[in-house]
Parts: structure tokens; sequence; C-alpha cells
């Protein structure tokens, strides 16, 4: 990616350090399905990982100190009991927030592979495609602008004011406390905010389902991107960045400044003709989490925004 913008999906610049931001419950209207946003202070941190980190990648650095504005994430992964309804709603015919075009196809097997599909398990194998328009169909249910967060604003949020590999510190041992990996997940996926969040109340940051953000992937990013507020522009189907790692992963891969690239792979036993943009079927370890800027863009700057990443 050559070039890095500030778009309506952070707040714009406005920095509201020392804001009194507070956490709400989002009921979906027309239902009893509830969801809490955890307030996120607007801040510096150090994107990217320490040269002497073990388990590094080249793509963590060079390490720059970025400025965020105050923001609102959701406290854990999407649930079946949230996305079930966005599905439900937008196969119906009479449906006014979702067009025909861009309504979801059905899932042509299990795609949660056994692992569970009641409420309080997080969504999963859905493209990033799927999970935007989720986003969309949020905002016409409730009014507010919800989105994908940046990978910057993920990370932010997942050290949650810490700068050690894990929110918690720098010894992998406790990481069966805060997130479902390989040690501890049994091969598969579990509800959400089952174990302990981390220090501003996020739970599952690490571990159980990796998560989409809405940055398409560049391992170079960090040398180019903004100070503030850093996003780049939308340009292909792939690769996207996902960040957190799963219940697959070893526990390298669950550090905050761990970064994976999509990649077309993850639909590959797709039996559809073409492969289907909803749904992945080798990429049962991805989910998904939303957010919300402090400042309400325009109605006028949120469907720019909505064309822009689902054009």
């Amino acid at each position: 990616m050559k070039h890095f913008f500030f778009i309506i999906l952070l707040s714009f610049t406005v920095h509201l350090y020392g804001q009194d931001l507070k956490p709400y419950q989002q009921k979906i209207e027309g239902t009893s399905v509830t969801f809490k946003m955890v307030a996120i202070p607007a801040g510096k941190f150090k994107i990217g990982s320490p040269i002497t980190e073990r388990g590094r990648q080249e793509d963590e650095g060079p390490q720059k100190e970025i400025a965020l504005s105050a923001f609102w994430m959701a406290e854990h992964e999407v649930t079946f009991a949230e996305w079930d309804l966005y599905f439900k709603d937008n196969a119906l015919p009479q449906s006014k927030t979702i067009d025909g075009v861009t309504r979801a196809t059905p899932q042509y097997i299990d795609l949660t592979w056994g692992m569970g599909r009641d409420a309080k398990h997080p969504t999963n194998s859905m493209s990033h495609t799927a999970a935007m328009m989720y986003c969309k169909w949020l905002y016409t249910k409730t009014g507010f602008f919800y989105r994908l967060p940046t990978e910057a604003e993920w990370e932010y949020a997942c050290r949650a004011g810490s700068n050690t590999t894990y929110p918690f510190g720098n010894d992998a041992a406790a990481l069966r406390e805060f997130g479902y990996f390989k040690d501890n997940s049994g091969a598969k996926f579990h509800h959400v905010a089952q174990l302990k969040p981390n220090a501003w109340g996020l739970y599952d940051m690490l571990g159980n389902l990796s998560e989409w953000t809405i940055d398409q992937y560049d391992a170079s990013f960090y040398s180019k991107a903004s100070d503030k507020n850093p996003a780049t522009v939308p340009a292909s189907k792939h690769p996207k960045t996902v960040k957190g790692g799963s219940y697959l992963d070893e526990a390298s891969e669950l550090r905050c400044a761990n970064r994976m690239a999509s990649n077309s792979n993850w639909n590959i036993r797709d039996p559809q003709i073409p492969k289907s943009k909803w749904w992945l079927t080798d990429g049962m370890f991805v989910g998904f989490r939303v957010v919300r800027p402090l400042v309400q863009p325009s109605k006028e700057e949120i469907e720019k925004f909505y064309n822009l990443y689902l054009k």
C-alpha cells in the first residue's frame, strides 16, 4: 500500500484525551439481544514489538508511537445470538435493511465443524465482507456507526495500557487464564467471556477466534503509517490483517503485536462456483468484534464509508 489516510472510521483527528467516556449496553431493536460496548480512552502507545521480543516477526516493526482518538469496542467477539439476528433479518424478502445483491447466502455445510453454534459461541467462518455487512446492518438497526477496528485500535485495546508481550506481562504461563489456544482449547472454540478480561474489561482479545481488522495487510505498514489514527485504503479481498491468534495457535501467535495476513486458501474447499464471498470453509478460526468511534460521522460520510469497504 502506498497511501494511508484518516477517514471517518476513527472519529476524525479530534483528540478527546480525558473526556468522560462510559461503557453502555447496546440493544438490537425488536429483540432481547444486547451486547456491551467498553469505553476505550484516547491515548498513545507503541505499535508493534521490540526486536528483543520472543517470537517476534519482521512485520511487527519498526515500532512506532501512535496516537488514537477515543472509541468504544465490543466486550467480546460477535456471538451467534447477534449474528443470527442479522442472518434471519437479511433472509426475509421484506427486509428493508439489506438489498438482494448483498443478502448473505445460506451456509452449505456446518462451518462450525461441530464445535457449537449456541447463543454464547462466537460467530466464525465469516469473510471480511460478511463482517463488514454485519456492521452496516447493525448501523441500520441502532442508528450508531459500527465497523471493524483498525489494526492500531485493535492492538491498543488489546494492550490495555501495557507494553509487554501479553497484556498481563511477558510470561506465557498465565495465558491459559486469559485466552483459549492450543494448550487449553481442546481443538475447539468456546463460549465468549469465560476467562479473565484484560485491564480494560475486554474478553478474548487473545485466542478463541482470531479477529478481522479493517486494514489491508501491509508488511511494512508501520514504517509508512501516520502517527495519528492510521488506517489503510482497501485494495483487494486479500490480504487483510487479522489479530489475536486462535484456539488452534501456539502461545507465540497470541502476542499483542502478532499480525496475520488473510489468504484466499481460507476458502479453498468451498464447493460453490464462484466461491462464496460470505463463508470461509477453511477459516473456522476467524471471527470479529465491532467498534464505534466517539464522534458519529454524518449520514453521507457513513454511506461513503460502507460503499468504499463493500464495493
